[in-house]
């Protein structure tokens, strides 16, 4: 199985050469004592505890999974006792706000530690990862009572959060929900009805569940805008802060899953529950869409942890597994066969890997130093432009790292051949663990249309410019530097053709708009695609000039500069294809009748 290692120096070289952290938390309210010293600290220690508690659980929590018997959910041996540790550590409480408990450290530092801890067991990490929405949801929108109430408990992990959306009859569709909430005299109100696919909605770690759930008031208008947010505990909260009566909220069974089987995916049943509405009547999806793109970035690392891990364990592999001679002449002439690294195609597949993982948290750790300015800015306009960035950065983040997580997770298969189809390497669980990240928080291609739809078109571009002047400068900026000037035509040429794609899209919508769904997804991942190679490009300009300015970790930096010119001379030029497809209209999809589609 995949000997998992936290990825410490590439971390470093991201906060610290080339995302300036230690400046971007001294310009920020309340961050100024943030320094490299203190951030690397605490890297080296969430590296040790992402190695040496998580990753040895990867394997057995997948083969035993969760036991459920009766309502009640037991999770896999030793996952309790990690959990428990995790909160003694106080992990937990990392970018909470001090005066719930927390220790008030940027949402950035979060992700980095999300991503460890992520990368060597997924399906512990959706534990702990479920309550930073809770707690940001709460601390948002809920009242002075309700923070006080719930957050010391959720910041510590004495208790954990869920958010409960989906229904059986509806998915992504939130408008058709059922799940009804009745007012009672003492203003809480009864909640009915069943929830499905609610990650963590049952288990051993804590001696409470606090449930974020959708449901309709009894006047409440029909569709999107007659849901209404409320808090629905699994024990009631006593009057001194502790846990009161069992709430009549119950775990109707667990899903047997194709992957992360060792997190309980659980059917939610309330019947009369008691709840407690959070923000305003028949605006919870609003209200809920604070708790969504905290999941949706947290879903985008799963893209990342997958390549990331899956790169780990097929690189130990590939530089051990000897097969056939390379083709240009014997590489290990003391060895009847040569590694497999020799070979131009296992090359290919590693450096895809690389390249995903590498570019990937480049873009997920950027937002989250824009979630850091959204949140503790002193500046108005600075928090503004830095949501703006996240609304469209956030669905290009969540749809296009998953899917090429995905396509990543099959190399290392591939890489390890008929081996990497047998459980016992570990490389076949990343492939099923990783498949359901492009589903929820949205699928792929609900995520397309969020972003072409509702970012692009409906702002008339204004959310795409935002991003597109940033490239636009960077390339301005470095047109004269002779070591990245390939990198720098390409990507400004991209940059410019970006608006000129997105304004033919509008045009042919304005005659159908269907051309909008047409083109979503293709859309999307050219995007993705751009976005990426933007960040290869500020990581190679930073790796020449730390070489230009001499360093005893050359090595390092070279394969920076190296990985970035892979990328955009052998992945980036899938942008075409994209594009083509996308700019071919929507008859191609909607002209056969949806009849003819099968003849049996």
């Amino acid at each position: 199985m995949p000997n998992y290692k936290p990825p410490q120096r590439d971390t470093q070289f991201l906060l610290h050469e080339v995302l300036n952290v230690e400046s971007h938390y001294e310009a920020l309210l309340g961050h100024t004592d943030v320094n490299k010293d203190l951030i690397n600290a605490i890297l080296e220690e969430g590296a040790k505890f992402a190695e040496n508690e998580l990753a040895p659980l990867f394997r057995s929590g997948d083969e035993e999974g969760c036991h459920f018997n009766e309502g009640v959910v037991t999770t896999p041996k030793g996952y309790k006792e990690a959990y428990a540790k995790f909160v003694e550590g106080g992990w937990c409480a990392l970018s909470s706000p001090e005066e719930y408990g927390g220790q008030g450290l940027p949402n950035s530092i979060g992700i980095v530690i999300s991503e460890f801890t992520g990368s060597a067991n997924w399906a512990w990490s959706m534990y702990p990862g479920l309550s930073h929405g809770a707690n940001n949801t709460i601390e948002t929108h809920g009242s002075e009572e309700q923070k006080k109430t719930y957050l010391p408990h959720l910041v510590s992990g004495k208790w954990t959060g869920t958010m409960c959306l989906t229904e059986p009859h509806c998915g992504s569709d939130l408008g058709t929900l059922r799940t009804k909430a009745e007012p009672n005299a003492d203003g809480s109100y009864n909640i009915t009805g069943t929830k499905i696919f609610i990650s963590a909605g049952e288990h051993d770690f804590a001696e409470n569940i606090v449930h974020i759930v959708l449901a309709r008031l009894p006047d409440a208008p029909k569709g999107t805008k007659g849901i209404s947010l409320f808090i629905v505990p699994k024990f009631l909260p006593n009057s001194d802060g502790g846990i009161g009566e069992r709430n009549s909220v119950v775990c109707g069974s667990i899903e047997h899953k194709m992957g992360i089987k060792a997190s309980a995916t659980c059917v939610m049943n309330f019947e009369e529950a008691k709840g407690f509405l959070i923000g305003p009547p028949n605006k919870g999806l609003n209200c809920m869409f604070t708790f969504m793109n905290i999941a949706r970035v947290g879903t985008a690392l799963q893209g990342i942890c997958t390549a990331e891990a899956s790169f780990q364990g097929a690189y130990e592999y590939a530089i051990e597994r000897t097969s056939m001679r390379s083709l240009s002449g014997p590489k290990a002439p003391d060895k009847e066969a040569d590694p497999i690294i020799v070979h131009p195609d296992v090359r290919r597949m590693l450096l895809t890997q690389k390249a995903f993982a590498e570019g990937g948290r480049a873009l997920c750790y950027y937002l989250g130093m824009q979630a850091d300015i959204v949140t503790t800015s002193k500046s108005e306009e600075e928090r503004q432009a830095a949501d703006d960035l996240m609304a469209f950065l956030t669905p290009i983040a969540k749809a296009f790292l998953t899917e090429v997580g995905c396509e990543a997770a099959n190399h290392g298969v591939q890489v390890y051949g008929g081996h990497g189809y047998i459980s016992e390497w570990g490389m076949e669980q990343l492939v099923r663990d990783c498949r359901i990240a492009t589903l929820y928080e949205g699928t792929t291609g609900i995520q397309a249309l969020d972003l072409l739809g509702r970012k692009v078109l409906m702002t008339q571009g204004k959310m795409l410019m935002n991003f597109t002047k940033i490239v636009h400068k960077f390339c301005k900026a470095n047109q004269d530097n002779e070591k990245l000037k390939s990198l720098v035509e390409t990507l400004n040429g991209l940059n410019k053709e970006w608006g000129e794609v997105t304004q033919k899209i509008g045009m042919l919508a304005m005659q159908n708009r269907d051309e909008v769904g047409a083109a979503a997804v293709d859309y999307l991942m050219y995007s993705g695609y751009i976005c990426l190679a933007y960040f290869w490009a500020v990581m190679a300009q930073k790796a020449h000039e730390k070489l230009a300015e001499g360093t005893d970790t050359s090595g390092f930096y070279t394969a920076k500069v190296q990985t970035a010119q892979f990328y955009f001379d052998r992945i980036l030029p899938r942008t075409v294809a994209h594009k083509n497809a996308m700019l071919s209209g929507a008859n191609n999809l909607l002209d056969i009748d949806t009849e003819h589609f099968t003849f049996l």
